[in-house]
């Protein structure tokens, strides 16, 4: 089906819109933690957990939403996807606990995952392959543009309105996204499937995502162990029934039988989970151990995605004609460069040093995110969009939850649960030092992985 000019825009604006919300909320909030730690009273663990949950939740819901958005309409998800993080926002905003601003996160989460489980998949089959990196390096701009300006408006509206502030911005941006929706897109994107949703996928898909995650999350305690040794046994049982199915939640064989796919996800999975929780490390360091106000805090930040936001559309656009494994690998070597820049800066050297590194980290950033993007989606025939979709915010939902979970074991392990005072700066900047370590470690891996995919197979929309 051909579609118009004017609906092409429409559809770039309000999945832009949407996929700036997210990124814009957990930006913002990592200026905010230390001002809402020390209004909640919480720890540095339980500050993790504020972004932790939305990860979480999300990680867990997109590929069964996904399926359901595959049967009942991709658009109809997408609008109720907005309509609950608009919902969740404003019960963030009027939080008076850390127990209930975790809540109104982890309902974001779901929120956050119908609209990625969504919008990459109609925008993929709208946009031709020969427009169609073009079309992700844009969205995938807007949520850099959101990582952008997250810190600086986060900051800003933090020190002269308050930290509830940031949530309420949500709510116009979500109700201009589903009026634009409503009225101007009257197509409904939708996989037939006359089988229906296979529940049991769904329960043991959730018990599996959900076990391991929590599990990570929850390390290095009893709990953790359990859940995730739960997780890890969940994800036999899982492929084992998925094998058997003839409409699977997840089709194992495009993993098995697709190398492209397959490592394109686990790379981008180590992306995030190198890259993620930089921000909220850089952001302790400066305001705890440096003294640096949270306005002063986010605009230094903002240097990270604001090359992101450059780059990431024309690394997008160059991946539709040069092999997508070839620039995505270069940024790859990028990002990790730049984290050894912030290991040795971060602690003592001069604020122009810092904000090198995290100008080479946004560089890496943005020339690997739109070209794996654009090859784990147009690796999969039309009917595995929905799928493919899910599984690039799946990826990026469970490396930031790596992220964030990798520097919250070496909080506890270092601080343990206590909030964040003088008396324990020195541990606070070592926890973040070992943390960016393994990240690098981590990089190179993904280096490999990266490089490793292969080339893509020309034409497989088909």
């Amino acid at each position: 089906m051909m579609y118009g000019s004017a609906e092409k825009r429409v559809l770039l604006l309000v999945s832009s819109l949407s996929s700036f919300l997210v990124p814009y909320t957990v930006s913002s909030l990592n200026v905010a933690l230390p001002v809402i730690g020390s209004a909640l009273s919480l720890d540095a663990v339980t500050l993790g957990w504020i972004n932790t949950a939305y990860l979480l939740t999300t990680s867990v819901s997109i590929i069964p939403l996904g399926k359901v958005a595959d049967i009942y309409g991709r658009k109809r998800i997408f609008i109720l996807g907005n309509i609950i993080f608009a919902i969740a926002s404003l019960v963030a905003a009027f939080s008076s606990s850390g127990n209930l601003l975790i809540s109104a996160r982890a309902v974001q989460g779901i929120g956050g995952a119908m609209i990625f489980a969504t919008s990459v998949a109609i925008v993929t089959e709208v946009f031709m392959p020969g427009e169609r990196g073009k079309a992700i390096g844009i969205i995938t701009a807007t949520v850099y543009a959101g990582l952008s300006v997250g810190p600086v408006i986060g900051g800003i509206l933090t020190e002269h309105l308050g930290w509830p502030s940031i949530f309420l911005i949500n709510v116009p941006v979500a109700l201009v996204v589903i009026f634009l929706t409503v009225t101007s897109l009257k197509q409904e994107w939708k996989y037939i499937n006359t089988l229906g949703i296979d529940p049991v996928g769904i329960l043991l898909y959730v018990l599996m995502l959900g076990g391991c995650m929590y599990g990570l999350a929850s390390l290095p305690s009893v709990r953790g162990f359990i859940s995730l040794t739960a997780g890890l046994f969940f994800i036999l049982i899982f492929i084992n029934w998925e094998k058997r199915q003839f409409e699977p939640l997840l089709n194992i064989s495009v993993f098995s039988e697709n190398h492209v796919f397959l490592f394109s996800n686990i790379a981008a999975m180590i992306n995030y989970a190198t890259v993620f929780a930089v921000g909220f490390l850089v952001s302790l360091s400066l305001q705890f151990n440096r003294g640096i106000n949270p306005a002063l805090t986010g605009i230094i930040l903002l240097s990270q995605p604001l090359v992101q936001t450059i780059v990431s559309p024309m690394s997008g656009h160059f991946s539709d004609s040069i092999e997508p494994r070839k620039i995505a690998t270069i940024g790859m070597v990028f990002s990790t460069f730049g984290l050894v820049i912030l290991l040795l800066t971060l602690s003592g050297r001069p604020l122009p040093f810092v904000i090198c590194g995290l100008l080479v980290l946004g560089l890496g950033y943005g020339l690997f995110s739109s070209p794996n993007t654009n090859a784990i989606m147009s690796s999969v025939s039309r009917k595995n969009l929905g799928m493919a979709s899910g599984m690039v915010s799946t990826m990026r939902a469970i490396g930031q939850l790596m992220s964030l979970a990798i520097a919250m074991i070496v909080f506890s392990l270092i601080i343990g649960t206590v909030q964040i005072t003088p008396s324990v700066y020195g541990q606070l900047e070592k926890s973040i030092s070992i943390s960016i370590v393994i990240f690098i470690l981590l990089g190179l891996v993904g280096v490999y992985t990266s490089y490793s995919r292969g080339n893509l197979a020309p034409s497989p929309l088909e």
